[in-house]
């Protein structure tokens, strides 16, 4: 197993019908990004009850992405704990299954507004950020002429450039959100 594989879970059919609800993935994040928790915790955190919390924390549980963290708590306070950093996906493994087009759609775009979101946080809390850190941030937008063959090998070596950067937590780290994406875009050129 490649290093990737240990940190990042291979979304399937049956992981992409567990993300496709926006709020068992913004569970999956706070678990991931956060650390284990409780379903009470993540209720106050999400705004919802701990019994619809309890219940998505069974779903995750279900499909792989979450474990029980046995370390902690008790029969009647568990906690819970994410199993991987991530998620890989690649939409053309789903294309041909009529039956995950919804949880597929429902997937990304609950990505994109948790991307967004994540991003708006940062902007938010700008001046928060110590000197050290302020011009260390990086925001790039670029569009490039490519094939297909272009992009995926560009793909490839950004995943694999962040999979150099992956190691165990030490003192002084602080978490880094890192998005990568690369997707073709239709051309609207304006007409005489």
């Amino acid at each position: 197993m490649g290093k990737t594989e240990r940190y990042l879970a291979r979304v399937d059919g049956r992981i992409l019908r567990a993300l496709s609800h926006p709020l068992r993935v913004e569970i999956l994040e706070l678990l991931r990004e956060d650390g284990p928790a409780t379903a009470s915790g993540l209720a106050k955190r999400v705004g919802e009850s701990s019994g619809t919390t309890s219940w998505h924390l069974r779903q995750l549980a279900e499909s792989g992405l979450i474990a029980e963290d046995t370390e902690r708590g008790s029969r009647r306070d568990r906690w819970w704990k994410a199993v991987h950093e991530g998620d890989q996906m690649s939409a053309a493994d789903f294309l041909d299954d009529p039956d995950l087009a919804g949880p597929l759609n429902a997937y990304a775009h609950t990505m994109i507004e948790r991307r967004y979101a994540a991003e708006s946080q940062f902007v938010a809390e700008v001046r928060d950020w110590a000197d050290d850190w302020i011009d260390k941030v990086n925001f790039h937008d670029s569009s490039l002429p490519l094939t297909p063959g272009e992009a995926a090998a560009l793909s490839d070596e950004i995943l694999e450039v962040i999979s150099r950067y992956r190691r165990p937590e030490k003192d002084g780290d602080t978490p880094v959100r890192v998005h990568w994406a690369a997707f073709p875009r239709k051309t609207r050129p304006e007409t005489p």
